[in-house]
């Protein structure tokens, strides 16, 4: 069993002993946790919950339901719903903040309250250490009988969702109506299936084949969205002659597309292919994570625009986007931030972004990914004994290259002309991942190899 605590919210494997993994006691007290500290951050006793289709679903949102009433806050229940949904759903409701049910990518064993401030996006370093500090001390005060908190049930998010994307100056739904695509969509039997069916009749995409859109959290095959896990959308998108296939993970904010012959556009590319279109017709930055592509700066400098790279992490990428006026920004495991919409992960505003520039495009998706700066990204980790200091040995690596351009904000990046390798600590494990990008495959390997070949030296291994 799993229990993960961190600054952005509490996830873990359902069942076990409670402080082992996400028991109905941890769900309880770190819901108490968050409800208290929006309550007393802002005054406010107004919480938005939504979440994906997942098994454990239910049991969790009636802990969370029935913890925050005895908090005496009123909760907006959306019920199935999707992360960016509940994101704009807090400003609308004029809420404290949100919780979302949901353990992303991860398999259906887990499940996690993800948490979201007053403007609907996620809660700061600083906000998340109070959070678990405040549930580390248990220092509730839990509401008298004639001041619990109501439940009001609300299902309109679906459509004032879609109605928001719709508005966006940049979708185009005559010219997507006009295309006349064809699409194939894995939804993986989460709310994906009742939000991008919906979004896409919205579109006006008439001819679009279902797989895996019920949504009861029996994942078909491993819920991230990465070609090893996709190739039965891959088998029917050549089946079907369809134009392309769109993916999406449970709770609907990573977003990748396969190509009209099976071969996948690369989740990497969403982003960039997205920017492209805004770019083109929005002067302005852009922002990705350090262990993104390079093809997004590439494509934003030959815009005229200026590229920054962030830490890793959504709210890491929010704030350099704030902070450099990014008007698109984002992460290249699929994840699109778009502000002219709201600062979070959206794959409903990517997919009507992508296909409004697919559409103007006027050819294939092969051939539009094929537009782009051709990189490689070889994703390696080294796992290291505990007792193993890792910022020690990063120090030493940085030594070793410190006559090359390198970035510390997040572990350590290290570029070389056009190619670069990230090393950085894992969170939750004694791991460091290293990640190289080249213009091909062997380049991006024998980097990472090269750089595997130091730390085992350093290390002496």
């Amino acid at each position: 069993m799993t229990l993960i605590k961190s600054i952005s919210g509490i996830r873990g494997t359902i069942g076990g002993r409670a402080g082992d993994g996400l028991t109905p006691f941890d769900i309880v007290k770190f819901t108490a946790a968050f409800g208290s500290w929006v309550v007393q951050k802002t005054g406010n006793k107004r919480i938005v919950l939504g979440r994906d289709a997942r098994i454990s679903g239910e049991m969790v949102n009636n802990l969370v339901i029935g913890t925050l009433q005895g908090l005496g806050i009123e909760v907006i229940d959306l019920g199935l719903s999707t992360t960016p949904t509940v994101e704009v759903a807090v400003p609308d409701e004029n809420a404290g903040g949100g919780i979302i049910l949901t353990a992303s990518h991860n398999p259906k064993q887990w499940n996690a309250l993800k948490l979201l401030n007053a403007s609907g996006e996620f809660i700061s370093d600083a906000d998340g250490k109070e959070v678990l500090d405040l549930a580390e001390s248990a220092d509730f005060d839990f509401a008298e009988v004639d001041k619990l908190g109501k439940v009001i049930k609300n299902d309109t998010y679906l459509q004032k969702h879609i109605d928001k994307v719709l508005a966006l100056p940049l979708v185009d739904v005559e010219a997507i109506k006009k295309a006349d695509f064809k699409i194939v969509i894995d939804c993986v039997n989460s709310t994906g299936g009742i939000f991008i069916p919906a979004l896409l009749k919205a579109l006006g995409v008439n001819k679009v084949v279902e797989l895996y859109c019920t949504p009861d959290g029996y994942f078909p095959h491993n819920p991230e969205p990465l070609p090893e896990n996709l190739t039965e959308i891959s088998k029917e998108v050549q089946k079907q002659n369809a134009n392309l296939g769109i993916v999406v993970d449970p709770d609907v904010d990573r977003l990748c597309f396969v190509n009209e012959d099976g071969s996948m556009f690369g989740e990497e590319y969403t982003l960039v292919a997205v920017a492209d279109y805004v770019l083109k017709n929005t002067p302005g930055n852009t922002v990705s994570n350090l262990s993104s592509t390079r093809a997004l700066r590439d494509v934003t400098e030959k815009a005229g625009a200026e590229y920054n790279a962030s830490a890793v992490g959504e709210v890491n990428v929010v704030n350099k986007m704030k902070e450099t006026n990014a008007i698109i920004g984002g992460e290249g495991n699929g994840g699109i931030i778009y502000p002219e919409s709201h600062y979070g992960r959206d794959a409903l505003v990517g997919i009507a972004l992508f296909l409004t520039h697919l559409a103007k495009f006027g050819k294939s998706i092969s051939v539009l990914q094929a537009s782009y700066p051709q990189y490689y990204i070889s994703k390696n980790k080294i796992t290291l004994t505990p007792e193993m200091d890792i910022d020690n040995l990063l120090k030493q690596v940085e030594e070793k290259y410190k006559n090359q351009p390198y970035s510390t904000i997040d572990g350590l990046k290290i570029e070389f002309d056009k190619t670069w390798v990230h090393l950085r600590r894992s969170n939750t494990e004694p791991i460091i991942r290293i990640y190289s990008e080249a213009e091909n495959e062997t380049i991006a390997e024998n980097l990472a190899n090269k750089i595997i070949s130091d730390i085992k030296e350093i290390l002496h291994l």
